[in-house]
């Protein structure tokens, strides 16, 4: 069994499945940041079950994880996971949207 295996195939068409493209690319993100944790996020009417991973300096990706893929993560990233809805998000995450809209704004008036 494949790593990717874990989680389910995507496009099979069965709910709380997770995309393979999806979860290589949390690994990956994962790999690649330092201090990384994970918040869960409920499904909701629109999207399935997501994962939100945050790094230490607050930069961050979100992919949708399904049901399955949600309670396979921890041991498979080895990274702490909560709960979004008990927990919140962390301020650092809110800092660093904060100063991207900053330099973004700095940007378009300089241009």
């Amino acid at each position: 069994m494949g790593f990717l295996d874990l989680f389910g195939r995507g496009g099979t068409g069965r709910q709380g499945d997770a995309d393979p493209a999806d979860l290589a690319h949390l690994v990956a993100w994962t790999r690649n940041h330092y201090g990384v944790e994970a918040f869960v996020e409920p499904r909701t009417t629109v999207t399935d079950v997501t994962v939100l991973l945050v790094a230490h300096d607050g930069e961050w990706t979100r992919r949708v994880v399904g049901e399955r893929g949600a309670h396979r993560l921890s041991a498979t990233l080895n990274i702490p996971v909560y709960d979004a809805r008990r927990v919140g998000y962390p301020q650092r995450m809110r800092d660093f949207d904060a100063r991207r809209r900053i330099l973004e704004r700095r940007m378009a008036e300089s241009a």
